[in-house]
């Protein structure tokens, strides 16, 4: 039971008050995340969201965000936080423990989104309630989502052909971003976003690959000088993010205060925080323009079609290994490219 919550019935029933009373008291729960108060998430969704809860609750269910795991913890301990109920909900990325989440790796599959997070995020959710469902349950899942187009920040000038990728040290999010960049001629360096800006600063890597969105709050603006974005429809790669709760947090709620919950659960949630997301991609991509040095490039036509062709083959070697884990990897990358058709090309 959530420590607050059982808090209030142990003092309610001492004074010899009901459970029924007891229960229509407060609630805390402490939610926790890894990136800055004052990201487009924090200021577009994780508060939004806790705010409608509060709302909704009639002042009954407060959610306390913490930033910058402000409780404790590394980014790719999140889940288990979650999970163990360290902290009664939060945001994660999945990919941050490999191998452990196959199925959302569709998502992260090259060419797979559209270019907006919202609609992206919407197919997400529908894919997971089919796919992934099992996957996530030992959490209660709240919403998840995806970013917007994936950009290469570099410290130098753009990449602007597939070769000038070759040699290049960069910062990889997931498995399969990883694959890309491996693929390209890149050295890949798996890393969580926080620590990015730290290593980008020391050489330790060129640069890397993130949504504008993140890009103010780490300062790669400030950092990288050259900047690419991938052109056409679909977005050269993504990351699978979650937020949920604890279970047993979720279930100790009294039957009304669930309710708020599960109003604030599913695929309109999930597509409030794609919309963050993008929200955040314009922010970023403005405040890189208005940066003193900063180069600014979309890859031509070209170089996409390559780009395209080995996402592709690295799409067909995916299903392969999900086979090869028993997993129907052709239904799960043809269910995930129909879901977002489905959402993006309305």
């Amino acid at each position: 039971m959530n420590i607050a919550l059982k808090t209030v019935l142990t003092g309610a029933l001492a004074f010899g008050v009901g459970a029924g009373a007891a229960l229509a008291q407060e609630v805390t729960l402490r939610f926790q995340h890894f990136i800055s108060p004052k990201s487009s998430m924090s200021t577009e969704f994780f508060q939004p969201w806790a705010d409608a809860v509060f709302e909704q609750s009639g002042g009954r269910l407060k959610i306390e965000i913490y930033p910058a795991m402000q409780l404790g913890g590394k980014p790719p301990a999140l889940y288990d936080q979650i999970r163990d109920g360290v902290i009664d909900g939060g945001w994660t990325i999945p990919s941050y423990t490999p191998g452990r989440f196959p199925e959302v790796e569709a998502f992260e599959l090259p060419f797979m989104t559209g270019m907006d997070a919202e609609s992206s995020s919407r197919a997400a959710w529908t894919y997971t309630q089919k796919w992934a469902a099992e996957r996530f349950g030992d959490v209660h899942l709240l919403a998840v989502h995806v970013h917007g187009p994936g950009v290469v920040h570099v410290q130098g000038d753009p990449v602007e052909t597939v070769a000038d990728f070759d040699g290049l040290k960069l910062r990889g999010p997931s498995r399969q971003a990883n694959k890309l960049l491996e693929a390209v001629g890149a050295t890949p360096v798996g890393m969580p976003v926080p620590a990015f800006p730290e290593a980008l600063s020391k050489g330790v890597v060129d640069g890397g690959v993130i949504p504008w969105q993140i890009v103010p709050s780490l300062k790669v603006n400030e950092l990288a000088k050259g900047h690419t974005e991938i052109g056409g429809d679909r977005a050269l790669y993504n990351t699978f993010f979650i937020w949920a709760m604890n279970k047993d947090a979720y279930e100790s709620l009294p039957d009304d205060l669930k309710a708020v919950i599960d109003a604030n659960t599913g695929i309109e949630a999930s597509a409030m925080a794609g919309r963050a997301m993008d929200i955040g991609d314009d922010q970023g991509l403005a405040a890189t323009q208005a940066t003193e040095g900063s180069k600014i490039v979309t890859m031509a036509e070209g170089e996409v079609a390559k780009l395209r062709a080995i996402g592709e083959e690295l799409t067909q070697a995916w299903i392969k290994d999900m086979n090869a884990k028993g997993l129907d990897g052709a239904a799960m990358v043809a269910d995930a490219r129909a879901m977002v058709a489905a959402e993006v090309d309305k």
